[in-house]
This record gives C-alpha cells, sequence and structure tokens, in this order.
C-alpha cells in the first residue's frame, strides 16, 4: 500500500527537472506552483538557513536588499547585516557618496576597528573639529599617532571642543604611558573574547588600542561595540560578518564607459579598489540586460585585478547568460528580467521570462558553472521565497522594504496614511538621477527623451526592518519544516512542484470570509 501511494505521489507532485521539463514551453512564476509538503522530523525553529555565496561571502540568512535608490544605502544595508542578510547600495549617487555609504556599514559595531581615524600630535583642536565636521564623523576620540604611526597618546572626546580650538593635541591628549592598549599577537583566537575580558577587568575604560611589538597602531576596541556584540550573541539570527567581525556590505556599480564608447577602465578599477580598502564584501554589476558585452567587460576587468573579490552581475534569465558570466568572472548570477512590482520591461519592451522558470533554467546552467543564483524579483510574499529557494541560493527584493524606515526616502502623509517613495530603476526619475546606463542609454540621453522600463509610486510604511525580517525568516523556516528540510541545500533536494490553476490560486488566500484585522 505504502509504495502504490508513493507512485500515486510521483505521477502528481514532481522534482524540478520533471516538472519543469513537463511544462514546456509555459512560463510560470511563483502563484502558478504549489509545493508539495513530505514527513518531517524537522521542527522550523531547527532548521538552518546560513548560505556561502562565495569563498569569502557567508550569510546567516539568504536574504539581499536590491541595490534600489529606494530601498538600500547604509541605514538599510546595517539593518540587513544585523539581520543575518546583506545590503546592496546602489550607485545613483556619487562614488564618493557611494563610499562614504558603505564605509558606515563596515564600521558600524566594529569587533574592532581595523585602521582606526588618528591625528598627529601637531595639530590644533580646530583642526580635528573641522575634519569632524567634513568626514561626519559621530565620534571625537582619536589615537595620536607620529609620522611612523607609532602611538603616542589618545585624543579623549571631552576636550575636542570649540573652547579648546587653539589647543595642540600634544597639549590636550593623554600620554602614552597612560593609554591602555593591548598587542596585536594576545588577540588571537578570538579578539571578541580578548577585549571583554579587558573591558571586564578595566570598569570605566571605554577605548582598548591594538599595537604591534613596534608599538605601532593597529586597531581599536571600543566598550559599546564588545557590548553591542555580547546582546548580539542571544539573538535568534545571528548577524552577517567578514572575517574581521564587521557587518558585510554590498555595492553596486555601473559599467561607465567614456565618451568614445569604450569602457572606462581607470574610473572603474579606481572606484572598486576604494570600496575594497574600506572593506566592501561583494560588487554588484547589475544591469537590465546582463548577457551584454558591457557588463561582460566589466567583470572580467574586475576579476583580473581583484582575484578574491566576490562578483555580483546581471541581470539574466537564460542558461547561456549564466553561462557567460561565470565565464566572465562572476561568482553570484542575478536572475530576473521584468518581475519587479514597479518595473515595465516585459511591456515596454516586449522581453522577459516569468520568474520561476527563469530561475530553473539558470540554476541548471549554475550548476554546471559552480557558480550561484539570486533571484530578483517578483517575490511578494515569504511563500514566495520558500519557492524560490528551492532553485536558488538566495533572494533579492526590493519592494518588500521600500516602506521600512531603513529605507531611503521622506515619509509623507496622505489622508491619514504615512507612505515612501518606491520607484523603479528604470523609471524617469531614477534614469535621470543616475541609472539610465543600467538600461542601455548613454549619460547625454538624460537631455533627450528617455524610454522608462520602470514608474514611480508609493509604498505605505511598514514594521521596522527586523520585524519584515523576522516575518519572512518565520516563513522560510516554516516552509523548510514542512518539506522536512534541516537546511537550503536539502530543501532543494526534496522539492515537489504542482501547477495550480487561478481557482487553487484563490483558494490559497483567505476566502469567503469578512477580515477583520488585515494584520
Amino acid at each position: 500500500m505504502q509504495k502504490q501511494n508513493q507512485i500515486i505521489d510521483s505521477l502528481f507532485y514532481l522534482s524540478a527537472d520533471e516538472f519543469f521539463n513537463k511544462t514546456l514551453p509555459v512560463g510560470l512564476t511563483f502563484d502558478d506552483i504549489s509545493l508539495a509538503t513530505a514527513y518531517s522530523d524537522v521542527l522550523p525553529r531547527e532548521t538552518e538557513l546560513a548560505v556561502t555565496l562565495s569563498q569569502n561571502l557567508q550569510l546567516q540568512v539568504p536574504i539581499i536588499s536590491a541595490d534600489m535608490d529606494t530601498v538600500t544605502e547604509a541605514k538599510m544595508a546595517t539593518a540587513m547585516a544585523l539581520n543575518g542578510g546583506m545590503g546592496l547600495i546602489h550607485y545613483n549617487m556619487s562614488e564618493e557618496e557611494q563610499l562614504r555609504e558603505a564605509s558606515r556599514v563596515k564600521s558600524y559595531v566594529n569587533g574592532c576597528i581595523q585602521d582606526p581615524v588618528s591625528v598627529s600630535p601637531g595639530s590644533r583642536i580646530g583642526e580635528v573639529l573641522e575634519m569632524i565636521e567634513d568626514k561626519g564623523y559621530g565620534f571625537r576620540t582619536f589615537p595620536v599617532v607620529d609620522e611612523r604611526k607609532k602611538l603616542v597618546g589618545l585624543l579623549s572626546g571631552h576636550v575636542v571642543r570649540n573652547r579648546y580650538a587653539n589647543i595642540s593635541v600634544a597639549e590636550a591628549m593623554t600620554k602614552r604611558e597612560d593609554v591602555y592598549t593591548i598587542l596585536d599577537s594576545e588577540m588571537n583566537p578570538n579578539p571578541i573574547a580578548a577585549a571583554d575580558k579587558f573591558f571586564s577587568k578595566h570598569l570605566g575604560i571605554h577605548k582598548l588600542l591594538v599595537v604591534d611589538k613596534n608599538d605601532e597602531l593597529r586597531g581599536l576596541f571600543t566598550l559599546s561595540d564588545i557590548e553591542r556584540i555580547r546582546e548580539e550573541s542571544g539573538n535568534l539570527v545571528k548577524p552577517a560578518r567578514d572575517s574581521q567581525f564587521r557587518l558585510v556590505c554590498g555595492a553596486a556599480v555601473s559599467a561607465t564607459r567614456k565618451t568614445t564608447g569604450d569602457l572606462d577602465k581607470d574610473r572603474i578599477l579606481n572606484h572598486v579598489s576604494a570600496l575594497v580598502s574600506c572593506g566592501v564584501d561583494a560588487i554588484a554589476i547589475s544591469t537590465a540586460h546582463g548577457h551584454s558585452q558591457g557588463v561582460g567587460d566589466a567583470v572580467r576587468l574586475i576579476r583580473e585585478t581583484f582575484k578574491d573579490l566576490t562578483i555580483i552581475a546581471g541581470n539574466v534569465t537564460s542558461g547561456e547568460g549564466v553561462e557567460f558570466l561565470a565565464k566572465m568572472g562572476a561568482n553570484v548570477i542575478k536572475v530576473g528580467q521584468g518581475p519587479g512590482s514597479i518595473c515595465t520591461t516585459r511591456i515596454v519592451a516586449g522581453v522577459g521570462i516569468p520568474q520561476l522558470t527563469a530561475i530553473y533554467v539558470a540554476s541548471r546552467a549554475a550548476q554546471k558553472c559552480g557558480v550561484k543564483i539570486l533571484a530578483d524579483g517578483g517575490i511578494t510574499k515569504s511563500g514566495d521565497m520558500v519557492k524560490a529557494l528551492t532553485l536558488a541560493d538566495a533572494v533579492m527584493c526590493g519592494g518588500l522594504f521600500a516602506g521600512c524606515r531603513e529605507a531611503p526616502g521622506e515619509i509623507l502623509e496622505i489622508n491619514g496614511k504615512f507612505y515612501k517613495q518606491y520607484r523603479g530603476m528604470g523609471s524617469l526619475s531614477a534614469m535621470k538621477a543616475g541609472s539610465a546606463a543600467r538600461y542601455g542609454h548613454d549619460a547625454k540621453d538624460n537631455h533627450r527623451k528617455l524610454t522608462a522600463e520602470g514608474v514611480e509610486a508609493l509604498k505605505e510604511v511598514s514594521d521596522p526592518l527586523e520585524v519584515v525580517m523576522r516575518q519572512l525568516i518565520g516563513g522560510i523556516q516554516s516552509g523548510m519544516g514542512y518539506h522536512g528540510a534541516r537546511n537550503l541545500k536539502e530543501l532543494q533536494q526534496k522539492a515537489r512542484y504542482i501547477q495550480v490553476t487561478a481557482a487553487g490560486q484563490r483558494e490559497s488566500a483567505p476566502h469567503d470570509i469578512i477580515q477583520v484585522n488585515k494584520k
């Protein structure tokens, strides 16, 4: 009897290869299918959502916020990393601004600030105040080093005041013999534990400087950072951190061209080099059409210069596109053309593949090429994420996060409700702000009529990102529990699909009721 039931199940609920081959040549998206449950001895809270996207990039949850100018800047990227994911900072800003945004993420709650901002003993307090204002620093305490980088003192925040503007740093600083330090050799194997032990022993001390055997400055611990990290250890989802305990962060860059049409290699490499120097974990070269010479050239250029850098490239919807970008040197391929809620590419250009079919096709090529797949667009709920993760390694979302207070932009009140602006990077306003190249337009096209491939809209203000992420993570874990999957790899192995009708779609949502509380 059990064998007979297994046979019946296998006729209706198919593996990915069986299912998508049988649906040819129809393109399907998330609401067109449902996943079959399986025997499970796994509770949702026991599931593991960590994913490795490259040798140097691991996330605690497989969710990335989109590189859109109404979605991801420093606040969003910081919140994403604190909740286990990663944010991709958009490039609709100057290169200096983007570098500043990325630096804010990488310097947030550092376990050890590897390259702390220092001042020289010959400077005056007034010069330090000017530097703080120019750079927008949120701190006023600085190590003091000489021209050989040797530590000579510590300038405390309480003396960095206008009334001391004419006093030299050397006069105002705490002398070297009174500054608390630790040798870099004493920090291994656990720098956080070493710093925690120091602060527990020296109550009232808030800064610990790291020096080498020659007394040269190598880093800085702060008590507030260590306390935050201690608090995080009890969180259900751990923050996504790099090997130096900094929050992970990605940044998108443009395949910039000269007026002659040639790739502006120097500009691209200088900008990427600056981003890498500040600690960025991934660089994304993403356009509406990633299977193109411009994107391929940019990926190859960056890969040849930065051998170990994680490169995300896209967007594509074909196996050939995946293979092309993999050969150029990309680690992660973005899949999705036209599924976003504010994207009109399919209407304007008549191209694009329903998202779930596109992810399937791309995933099969990715397995052969040894790269990862990032499902970008069309996701409106946690159930969509579960379906996407049966084929992709991670998902990228824009609209789901655009209403969060961490997203860029002002909050608008309309008829008693609160909204935030949300626009496609192919909308006229976004292209005029800098994203025209993403859609194949030259910078000079900004002075002529552009063909929009996106719209401008409003998103109702939602809960803080932490709450939204908690709900999404809970939904993914629930889906994994229904499959008996302890991790994302098992989810992909155990997933079985069935196509649903329009009536089946309606049945999937609340129906035939008067809903009192929509939340």
